[in-house]
């Protein structure tokens, strides 16, 4: 066994990503496959669940193939959050697609329940507001119109159909920072709450079984590439899967998940309902014991660059960052991405971008600027509305691939007057997942072990001025007001 490896399944939104880390924490192979992503309609957006087994077969396949014969002891699992989809439990078929956690189309039916008064209540029992983000109404409306007369529907987040399609269809299950995700867990229960599937019409039968993040779920059974019989050892979700790889096990630690959405987060020592605009949530469970968190939830981050290149006609996201850096700032520009609504703090689906305070004096590099500096303000955003509730925050861990450019972490440090510590391994969310199934089949200890083996690039300081700041958070912050008043 000192001669594996841990393969670890990174699922996000825009790849499949396998990863082999070595017993001392290295990473020895890597392999990717891409997504597609489609939108039928305006603030629909969907993927194919087939689609998304396939491209992490070929990354798996991809990442063995460089391995070098090295074998996996053990497999985890991080995937992207509060996707969610229905197949058959008898064919293992999905029926219907992949409805993405960042899919509006059921806004509507929140709308009704928030004003139907059930929102005081949801947030007590599942630290989560309300919002078409979370999966409880798209599995709804998956039933409403996929499930056949007659069937027998399965419900679960993407970590449920990875763990079954690895599992030969032997195993429905999920994990509790998962299952904390779909606004049908009582958090203080680490249950599945009756009265909350009551409410959105959802048959606790359908859901899955729910375990430690770190567990022996199931073993490998017919899956090309794979040997059979492999522990599938761990489950979590990808933003906590990286606040776990940056060691961030106790109050104080913060980090910030930086991708098509960002994710920000600082572990509680208890479960304690949220502030306004923020959720709480469970970070992992470990031996039946969960560490809860808060966080902050942006639905666009760094997706907001692709876009940028395409608006003003430049090749690629590198030209987007290099055109940025050639001004000192925006010029008094605001570029507020929000082209599905507003997520934390704020949670206004209705909301729309827009790009405040043009004049004749601002050209493409200031609006790239503004792009830049958004994906960094929406940031300071939430840290600001977590101040009152949770420990003060000296340093930000942060990863993602926007977290390897200095420049836009620089950014990052600046406005929010904080230092910004990289993850140096580059692969946040699958060292967690890796970690965790580790400690699930003794290859690690305890979390000291785990403690020593994380390693994070220098810290980045601030370098702006007090005055600078205020001035520059106070212009987002109207144009952030502008933004959530569509008209």
């Amino acid at each position: 066994m000192a001669d594996g490896a841990i393969l670890a399944i990174d699922e996000g939104t825009t790849n499949a990503k396998a990863v082999m880390v070595a017993l001392d924490g290295a990473i020895l192979a890597t392999g990717s496959a891409p997504l597609a992503i489609t939108h039928p309609r305006p603030g629909w957006v969907e993927q194919d669940a087939d689609a998304i087994w396939d491209a992490t077969r070929h990354a798996v396949s991809d990442c063995l193939a460089q391995a070098g014969g090295v074998q996996p002891v053990a497999i985890g699992v991080s995937n992207q959050r509060e996707s969610v989809l229905i197949w058959d439990r008898r064919t293992g078929q999905p029926l219907g697609p992949v409805i993405t956690w960042q899919c509006r189309r059921t806004a509507d039916v929140c709308a009704a329940l928030r004003e139907a008064g059930h929102e005081p209540d949801v947030i007590a029992r599942t630290g989560l507001p309300l919002d078409p983000l979370f999966p409880a109404t798209k599995a709804r409306w998956l039933l409403d119109h996929h499930a056949p007369a007659g069937g027998e529907p399965l419900i679960g987040t993407v970590d449920s159909w990875l763990i079954w399609k690895l599992t030969g269809g032997a195993v429905h299950a999920t994990d509790c920072s998962n299952a904390s995700r779909t606004q049908l867990l009582d958090l203080a229960l680490g249950d599945w709450d009756r009265d909350l599937c009551g409410l959105f019409g959802i048959d606790p039968a359908m859901l899955p079984a729910i375990h430690d993040s770190a567990h022996v779920y199931g073993r490998t059974d017919g899956v090309d590439g794979l040997p059979d019989g492999v522990p599938v050892a761990s489950a979590i979700g990808d933003s906590h899967a990286a606040l776990f790889a940056h060691g961030a096990f106790a109050p104080g630690s913060a980090k910030a998940t930086f991708g098509t959405g960002s994710s920000v987060m600082i572990p509680l020592d208890a479960f304690a309902p949220p502030p306004p605009g923020i959720t709480t949530t469970i970070a992992w469970s470990l031996e039946g014991r969960s560490t809860y968190a808060l966080e902050g939830n942006i639905l666009v981050s760094a997706s907001i660059l692709p876009w940028t290149a395409a608006l003003l006609g430049l090749d690629d996201v590198d030209a987007v960052l290099a055109l940025a850096d050639t001004v000192s700032d925006a010029g008094g520009v605001s570029l507020v991405p929000a082209h599905v609504g507003l997520g934390s703090p704020h949670w206004v689906p209705d909301a729309r971008g827009l790009i405040d305070g043009l004049t004749f004096g601002v050209g493409p590099a200031q609006i790239t600027r503004a792009a830049v500096d958004s994906i960094a303000l929406q940031v300071c955003d939430v840290l600001a509305a977590m101040e009152n509730a949770a420990p003060p925050v000296a340093r930000l861990s942060a990863d993602g691939g926007p977290s390897r450019n200095r420049a836009l972490m620089g950014r990052v440090a600046d406005l929010s007057g904080r230092n910004v510590a990289p993850c140096a391994a580059g692969e946040a969310s699958a060292m967690g997942a890796a970690y965790l199934a580790g400690l699930a089949i003794g290859l690690w200890p305890d979390l000291n072990a785990i403690a020593a083996m994380v390693r994070h690039d220098d810290p980045i300081p601030p370098a702006m001025g007090t005055a600078e700041r205020t001035a520059a958070l106070d212009r987002w912050r109207k144009a952030v007001a502008r933004a959530a008043r569509p008209s």
